[in-house]
């Protein structure tokens, strides 16, 4: 199975011209080629990895059972008008790895509204990437029964990357190698997210970050595709979203194709029984594709392949061109005609692009943000926000500017976090020009810090909002019982029974969990008792050498469990006998006293 699952589009090389545009249009942003292919996108930013998810590795080939493929878009990366036909199978998608899609975009919907994520786009990327997991080859918690591993990225072809994670995610102790479902290189998975952290996520909640689980995978995916305050409603911010796996123009209007047939409709089909690709091959190419593997990277009309000459209707099934051997586009030949897409004809020139007429309202007359309420924001440790922090987006004449996204920020060091876990998130304003962002959760720890709102692709001044977060109230108890009323003794120079004094906690009248306790070993004087000198004591738990024989008669951070029960250390005796008094308090004014008794020795 896995040699079908990492084809190149490379068809045998008709001529060394050829050869070269197919190894620019499939490596990585710093192969050669990747600085003409972002040209002939008018040069839009780069991608927020300085290197493609996948490392510009190989991927499926296959398109949809489309009338044909997704068309060449003019320079606004419009499409043509490509009709839809229909393919059950094709449309069938694996139980477990199609609930991961949803998953994840529910979850990036919910931090990043702003993004507008729709899950078959990741439908379309896991296709392209590992055909949807090998088919939804995958176990209950969506972890792949198999590695799935693209090649060596050594630079030969693709990226050159040397090993970054000691084999843990590739097995590949010299170079990384794309893994898992949604194809991530081990040095973006683990550090190569905008914080330095790496863009791995826990997408199923078991506490790992598994680029072989298609949860965790496909969440991450998402978040690299919504990050640097994209809208994937816009063409543009979705084309430079899917050029950030793979940096080629063939590679993203094959997503692109899968995108678009998985939103005209789907179903669910068992794990394990989803549509792999049939690999065929061809008589008239030789040589191998770029894995190493022999035999021709052609594809079958069904599947809407290039090198195939389109009919009459666009479906792909006209005939091929007659000629010679060897000749591009011809039957024998290596079908790649003069672009890599194999056509067997020119690729058309874009159209110009004629600028967009700026409305007086929209998002490019936004000059400036404003911040909507004038009070700093805080909370409790642990506990979410009242308000939100809000902006209103404006134009040079005052006017409030709908549909501009704004990006909301948290620093680095705070606790606090948006929904999904996430520091950053991006809200696009309505019609009253009003940005708000989502509820916020402030971390266990206090302190203050600062939200930055800033304008995603203008050069507004950003707004900052103060947030403090405030201690947890220290629980109370103002009464405090013993739970036993049996006589407390021990003999000189021994010690109590283990756990002899546990005692119980309550604030008026109802169970007080997490209240500190203090407790003095003290002197008999009922007007002021001080610690006692001699008598029972305890041990410090933390003492080393000679100090751990030290007697400590006051012990404090003593706090009472979620029943409100507290049962205190080991008490110990020296030689002297009698009767002496331990005292418990709290902050709150709650005193109990227990009476200690230590008998003389035998024949003392």
């Amino acid at each position: 199975m896995a040699a079908t699952i990492r084809r190149r589009l490379q068809r045998g090389a008709a001529s060394t011209a050829v050869a070269a545009l197919v190894l620019a249009a499939l490596t990585a942003s710093q192969a050669p080629g990747a600085a003409e292919a972002a040209a002939a996108r008018k040069q839009k930013p780069a991608p927020p990895a300085d290197t493609p998810i996948d490392g510009g590795s190989t991927y499926f080939t296959d398109r949809p059972p489309l009338h044909r493929p997704a068309p060449p878009r003019d320079t606004h990366g419009r499409g043509q008008g490509t009709p839809l036909g229909t393919g059950p199978a094709e449309a069938g998608l694996p139980a477990t790895v199609l609930a991961a899609y949803k998953k994840a975009a529910s979850a990036v919907g919910a931090s990043d509204p702003g993004c507008r994520l729709p899950w078959q786009l990741l439908a379309g990327i896991g296709k392209v990437e590992s055909g949807q997991a090998r088919g939804g080859a995958v176990d209950a918690e969506g972890t792949t029964l198999q590695p799935i591993l693209g090649p060596q990225l050594n630079g030969h072809g693709f990226a050159r990357i040397t090993d970054t994670d000691g084999g843990r995610y590739d097995g590949d102790l010299t170079h990384d190698r794309a893994v898992g479902p949604m194809q991530f290189i081990p040095s973006t998975w683990s550090n190569g997210g905008l914080d330095g952290t790496g863009w791995g996520a826990d997408g199923n909640g078991d506490g790992k970050k598994d680029p072989n689980n298609v949860f965790d995978a496909a969440l991450a995916a998402g978040r690299y595709l919504c990050a640097g305050g994209r809208d994937l409603s816009v063409q543009d911010d979705l084309d430079r979203a899917i050029l950030g796996y793979n940096n080629s123009e063939d590679y993203l209007r094959t997503v692109l194709s899968w995108y678009t047939f998985y939103r005209h409709g789907t179903h669910e089909v068992p794990d394990g029984r989803g549509v792999l690709p049939v690999h065929r091959g061809d008589a008239g190419t030789s040589g191998g594709d770029r894995t190493g593997r022999t035999g021709s990277a052609h594809h079958d009309h069904a599947s809407g392949a290039p090198g195939r000459k389109p009919g009459k209707d666009g479906s792909g099934t006209g005939k091929p061109g007659k000629g010679r051997p060897n000749q591009p586009g011809k039957p024998g030949g290596s079908g790649t005609g003069d672009t890599p897409g194999g056509t067997g004809r020119p690729k058309p020139k874009p159209t110009p692009e004629k600028p967009a007429p700026e409305s007086p309202t929209g998002p490019a007359r936004l000059t400036a943000l404003e911040r909507v309420g004038d009070k700093d924001l805080s909370a409790t440790a642990g506990t979410e926000f009242a308000a939100s922090p809000r902006v209103r987006a404006k134009d040079a004449a005052g006017k409030a500017v709908a549909g501009a996204p704004v990006r909301f920020a948290l620093p680095a060091s705070t606790g606090a976090r948006f929904p999904g876990d996430a520091t950053t998130v991006t809200v696009t304003t309505d019609k009253d020009g009003l940005a708000t962002a989502p509820r916020l959760r402030a971390g266990d720890k206090a302190g203050a810090f600062t939200i930055r709102a800033t304008a995603v692709g203008r050069t507004a001044p950003a707004v900052a909002f103060g947030a403090t977060v405030k201690a947890k109230p220290a629980p109370k108890a103002d009464k405090l019982a013993r739970t036993s009323d049996k006589e407390l003794t021990a003999t000189a120079g021994q010690a109590f029974a283990e756990d002899a004094v546990e005692i119980e906690a309550t604030y008026q009248g109802k169970i007080a969990a997490g209240a500190a306790v203090t407790a003095t070993m003290v002197t008999d004087d009922p007007k002021k008792p001080v610690e006692n000198d001699k008598g029972p004591y305890f041990k410090d738990p933390e003492a080393t050498g000679d100090d751990k024989n030290k007697p400590v008669r006051t012990l404090t951070g003593l706090t009472t469990d979620a029943d409100g029960l507290l049962k205190l250390p080991k008490i110990y005796t020296d030689m002297h006998a009698g009767t002496f008094l331990l005292r418990l308090t709290t902050a709150d004014g709650a005193v109990l006293t227990v009476k200690l008794k230590v008998a003389a020795p035998a024949g003392s």
